[in-house]
């Protein structure tokens, strides 16, 4: 049970939430500040940025968009270099400033990761509220966790984050707080307070945590006693893979065109064409530039994805950026101990219907290229069902991989036989005599395998493994 929060914890978790959350609705620009081509290249070796500005803005926007901010305006601005006190430069800053005090802006969302110095004197030269692309990040998560372990994840990871920023908070550190009883002094500044009730209420946080991480495993624990795969879905936000999720499960998950509309993760059960059993799983969208601390806050909750026996890498290959975003999906994989070659990744080109003929048939050929040894991408529409069934049949067809195939036969009257070989295992083929004997190929899984032939000790293998 969460203990209840003391007055100045509350105030504290109040001021935790992103300058975002109390400008809803207000007057905002959104700023780009992205380093030049040049500049990025030289960052990188010499090696060509991957994601344009453009594409960057629009993403910002987006971000913006999805807690109902009122974009007035956005601006994408070239840096040659990195201000360490403002990030742009002074002439920007004050071009900028004359900007917010025209449209009457009353936050600035700056796409850029920002020191809490930066941060502190951008505000003070625009007079306007400014959040960084950490700060929204977080905002939007912080409206999208619905379940308590999502909720604890996004608190902890916002606390973290402010707690570094009390510097912004206050104007005067000077003031110093009394001491009582015969401890006398000067006492400890209002900074120091807060910091350390921020630090008692991620405690806190961290307790519960690991009550729900002990919970899930519980529950992990009792799936493995039904042992049914897991197939995950991984993919940068708004790819897609909500709609996927519900294609391919019948099922209703919130499914909108709008950047993580997906936190909380779902797993629904799901029949593949042979009548195997799959548990399938929705996460939450990766990011570029996703702040590390969500990454290992959500760690719990990417479970699946690291345990999952496949997992669906879900790409809008209609994007402009689809490349670039695959590269950063494929980042925070590694991040997870998954390399992005992994025999178990099928990587699925979604959003088809939005292709013109010319681009559908260069992916199409493209598709049928293996890739380090493995089948090429599966090119699939999750709104109109293109694409799906062949989908389903890489999915069982990597699972086989893993798994044996038997033929048996059967005597006409021995249904609870064939019942239990429908229930257990995947039922390949089915042929019967005119006596009533029934011939049968089935699939099963290495954990059934012992099982079944003990039962049917007639039975001989027709594949797979040894």
């Amino acid at each position: 049970m969460t203990e209840p929060l003391l007055p100045g914890e509350a105030r504290l978790q109040a001021q935790a939430a992103p300058e975002g959350e109390i400008a809803a609705s207000t007057r905002t620009l959104v700023v780009g500040p992205y380093l030049s081509r040049a500049a990025q290249r030289a960052a990188a070796d010499g090696t060509e940025p991957t994601r344009s500005g453009e594409a960057r803005l629009d993403e910002a926007v987006g971000l913006a968009a999805a807690i109902d901010l009122d974009v007035v305006q956005a601006s994408a601005v070239q840096l040659p270099r990195i201000r360490p006190s403002t990030y742009l430069g002074k002439g920007r800053v004050e071009e900028l400033a004359g900007l917010v005090k025209a449209e009457e802006i009353g936050l600035v969302v700056m796409d850029c990761a920002l020191s809490p110095v930066q941060q502190r004197n951008l505000e003070k030269a625009w007079g306007a509220k400014v959040i960084d692309r950490t700060g929204l990040i977080l905002e939007i998560f912080g409206r999208r966790a619905s379940t308590r372990e999502g909720t604890l994840q996004v608190e902890h990871a916002h606390l973290a984050y402010q707690k570094s920023r009390l510097v912004r908070s206050w104007t005067h550190l000077e003031r110093q707080r009394g001491g009582f009883g015969f401890l006398g002094g000067p006492g400890e500044t209002q900074i120091e307070a807060d910091r350390r009730m921020i630090q008692e209420r991620m405690t806190r946080i961290e307790r519960d945590l690991d009550a729900v991480t002990r919970t899930r495993g519980l529950h992990r624990q009792s799936r493995a006693r039904v042992p049914y795969p897991i197939v995950a879905l991984v993919g940068y936000t708004n790819a897609g893979k909500s709609t996927l999720f519900n294609a391919l499960t019948k099922a209703q998950v919130k499914a909108q065109d709008m950047l993580f509309a997906t936190l909380d993760p779902t797993a629904r059960a799901t029949k593949l064409p042979h009548g195997e059993t799959v548990i399938l799983s929705d996460t939450v969208g990766f990011i570029s530039d996703l702040p590390t601390s969500l990454i290992a806050a959500f760690r719990a909750t990417l479970e699946d994805v690291i345990e999952a026996d496949i997992l669906l890498h879900v790409r809008d290959v209609s994007h402009v950026d689809s490349e670039a975003q695959a590269e950063d999906v494929e980042g925070v994989l590694r991040e997870l101990g998954i390399a992005a070659n992994a025999d178990r990744i099928i990587e699925v080109w979604n959003k088809a219907d939005l292709l013109d003929a010319q681009e559908r048939t260069r992916l199409l050929n493209l598709t049928g290229q293996a890739r380090d040894g493995q089948p090429g991408p599966v090119l699939v529409s999750a709104l109109t069902g293109e694409g799906l069934d062949a989908l389903s049949a890489r999915i069982e067809g990597r699972i086989a991989q893993a798994r044996s195939t038997f033929a048996l036969t059967l005597p006409p009257e021995d249904g609870a036989a064939l019942n239990w070989l429908y229930e257990n295992a995947e039922v390949l083929d089915r042929r019967a005599e005119e006596s009533g004997r029934i011939h049968l190929a089935i699939r099963i899984a290495p954990e059934k395998e012992p099982r079944f032939l003990n039962r049917f000790e007639a039975a001989r293998r027709i594949g797979g493994r040894a």
